[in-house]
């Protein structure tokens, strides 16, 4: 038998930050995480995955967009642009902060069942007010600590209405959408002796990139898929309820990615 799958909920208050706050989340915000993080079995905690996406986004606002990105990066973290995925320090390297960073908010983590890969995805609101949804992998390094692995991003198109976009709540604080909480799902985590299902193939066409990428313990995969001059997009599955289905799919195609919004 399979562990059933694991779900936490962070409110909203957890995800809407205050620039005038200190650095990290606000009181009642760690008081949702911590009560969070008491209701999840094992290693895996979605909400340090939460946590380390808000760090992320006040960083980029106090900080700088770009001085965040690399600060939050992993040595060999990629970076999915419109032309093709890239060496994330590399591309970085030397590029100047805009005068307004991207602001972004995570809705939904799912993670592996050992807690060392994450998928999260949420929405972002560029410098002109425009929005979008990303999508970032975080893995657990030596020390401990999340870094992003790969990100993504891609305005709506069309943009919805501005009655849609909830205006801040407060001139810093970061609020790009209408939503109620961020979820966290964990993959089923097998018993002593158990196998893991295997992941289910999965075909691609011969002008199409990709690269996929499977967590150690089997139970969460994710891959980006590129097709030059057409289409972007990330597909996320994992293991629930004994039997893998599919987390996400995000076309990314056609419109400026989040990490390119200046």
């Amino acid at each position: 038998m399979l562990r059933n799958l694991q779900i936490l909920t962070v409110t909203a208050a957890a995800v809407t930050l205050s620039a005038c706050a200190p650095s990290g989340p606000r009181p009642m915000a760690r008081d949702h995480f911590q009560r969070a993080v008491a209701g999840a079995p094992g290693a895996a905690q979605p909400s340090r995955v939460v946590a380390a996406e808000l760090a992320f986004a006040r960083a980029a606002k106090e900080n700088g967009q770009w001085t965040a990105f690399r600060e939050f990066a992993a040595p060999d973290a990629v970076i999915h642009l419109p032309d093709g995925p890239a060496a994330a320090q590399a591309w970085l390297a030397g590029r100047a902060d805009p005068e307004i960073a991207v602001r972004w908010n995570p809705r939904a983590v799912w993670m592996s069942c050992d807690g060392l890969l994450a998928v999260s995805q949420g929405r972002f609101r560029d410098a002109e007010n425009k929005v979008g949804n990303f999508v970032t992998v975080w893995e657990r390094q030596k020390d401990g600590e999340y870094r992003w692995t790969y990100d993504a991003g891609v305005l709506d198109d069309p943009q919805p209405p501005a009655r849609a976009v909830l205006e801040p709540a407060g001139e810093d604080d970061i609020v790009v959408s209408a939503f109620d909480a961020v979820e966290g799902f964990v993959a089923d985590c097998p018993k002593r002796g158990e196998a893991v299902p295997s992941a289910p193939d999965y075909a691609v066409a011969l002008d199409v990139q990709s690269a996929a990428t499977l967590a150690k313990d089997g139970t969460l995969r994710w891959r980006w898929e590129h097709e030059p001059g057409k289409s972007r997009r990330v597909i996320a599955d994992y293991l629930s309820g004994g039997s893998w289905e599919v987390a996400l799919t995000q076309e990314l195609g056609g419109a400026s990615p989040q990490q390119a919004s200046e």
